[in-house]
């Protein structure tokens, strides 16, 4: 995190809020610098909506402090914040047109007639619906109406903008495109916006940082190249991306290498990518993405291999997923890129497996103790 305060637009400081005694948000550390888009990750209950609650003024911390561009507003209602937010339900105003959705904050601030023309017109622009300002809200479309939504929030010019899963109402295709839009639409305003998800996809796609939650705690927070390569624990891995999880003990080390027993086999970890030195008889686990694991011709010079069995297969177009059996214990999944005329094998066939050293991360920790998966 960055120690120049004049680069960060929003901050929270050791921040709980509880309801009826329970803890929704616990001890949380956010900076996130101005221009930035950052994603809140997490599954249901979590803690994500709260925390985006807290940072625009619709809730108070009951210990804490939240700070906007470096000044205390922990206790100034959302009113009184430069921050905007937009819901999941986007509330537009049936009765009213395109235009007048968009300047209804403008007016309120009693600002002059040429300058709510000046800037409904730039922000039209900006979201790409210059020529709908006269239209009504049910002659438009779902994505139409985000664009809408996110013009009349950024008219006002807010430092921070606070979205709490506004694409989740989406079919997939449109969804994919308002992903695409609203990191444009980011750009090429200067802003930041701050996006709550329990899509790790959506937020892989869109963020230049992300923020994994749960149980009200931020487990980890980093570029998503950070959080999907080294993952702070074994939920984060298991939230990001697809990746095998096998429980592990530590046998030995040294300057380059972990040997762990994993699933009745020794399994070599690169130390490269070890977050922390763990030592002889620490137990943990394993994590090896799907992508790492290869079979075939390509496991032939892996450092770790073994001969296997696969037990299913699913076409994916581009790749093939197989789960493989190299043991009673030893069970993985494949994602295999896939071009017409590559070997596909088929549920039955053996074949060889294997992944290298530094495709394997050891996380001290085990998924037992960290509760629920993600769901």
């Amino acid at each position: 995190m960055s120690n120049d305060q004049d680069d960060i637009a929003i901050e929270t400081r050791a921040a709980v809020k509880r309801y009826a005694g329970q803890t929704a948000v616990n001890q949380v550390h956010l900076q996130v610098k101005r221009g930035e888009f950052v994603s809140l990750l997490g599954p249901s209950g979590c803690g994500k909506t709260t925390l985006l609650r807290l940072l625009g003024g619709l809730e108070h911390p009951d210990e804490g402090l939240i700070l906007l561009s470096g000044k205390d507003v922990t206790h100034i209602p959302a009113y009184g914040r430069n921050t905007n937010m937009i819901f999941q339900q986007l509330a537009l105003f049936p009765h009213m047109d395109v235009y007048n959705n968009i300047a209804y904050g403008l007016k309120v601030q009693k600002t002059g007639a040429a300058e709510i023309k000046r800037r409904v017109g730039e922000i039209l622009e900006l979201v790409q619906l210059g020529s709908y300002s006269r239209r009504s809200i049910s002659q438009l479309s779902g994505g139409q109406a985000q664009r809408v939504a996110i013009a009349r929030a950024l008219v006002n010019r807010p430092e921070v903008l606070l979205l709490d899963e506004p694409l989740s109402a989406l079919d997939m295709q449109l969804r994919l495109d308002m992903q695409r839009e609203l990191k444009r639409i980011q750009r090429e305003f200067g802003g930041t916006f701050i996006f709550v998800t329990h899509d790790q996809h959506e937020a892989m796609n869109m963020s230049d940082r992300i923020g994994v939650m749960k149980a009200g705690r931020l487990l980890q927070y980093g570029t998503p190249s950070e959080i999907y390569e080294r993952p702070a624990d074994s939920f984060v891995a298991k939230f990001i991306g697809d990746t095998n999880l096998l429980p592990a003990q530590v046998k030995s080390r040294d300057h380059t290498n972990l040997l762990v027993e994993s699933c009745g086999e020794k399994v070599v970890a690169g130390r490269s990518k070890l977050k922390l030195a763990a030592q002889a008889g620490v137990h943990g686990m394993l994590s090896i993405r799907y992508e790492y694991v290869r079979i075939g011709p390509a496991a032939e010079h892996c450092v770790n291999r073994w001969m296997g069995t696969v037990t299913d297969s699913t076409y994916g177009g581009a790749n093939i997923q197989y789960s493989l059996e190299a043991g009673p214990q030893l069970k993985l999944q494949a994602n295999v890129l896939y071009q017409p005329g590559d070997i596909r094998y088929q549920p039955g066939e053996q074949v060889q497996l294997g992944f290298n050293a530094e495709d394997v991360l050891f996380l001290e920790d085990a998924l037992s103790g960290h509760g629920e998966e993600p769901g």
